[in-house]
């Protein structure tokens, strides 16, 4: 049986903390950030976690269990 492969794409967007919890980036900072103003880019800038919603579906994609 062939090795299981991580999904590239998630990869690149998202990262793990020490405790397990998935880090990721906010969207809508990567173009038309003249017409956004100063506050919601600075909010936009940090990472955020994953909500416990959506981390399985994360976590297939990187083949945990």
């Amino acid at each position: 049986m062939p090795k299981v492969k991580t999904n590239s794409g998630a990869k690149k967007r998202f990262s793990f903390t020490g405790t397990g919890k998935v880090k990721r980036r906010h969207a809508y900072h990567s173009h038309i950030l003249t017409k956004k103003t100063k506050k919601q880019k600075r909010n936009l800038d940090h990472s955020a976690i994953v909500v416990t919603d959506n981390m399985k579906q994360v976590r297939d994609l990187f083949c945990l269990r």
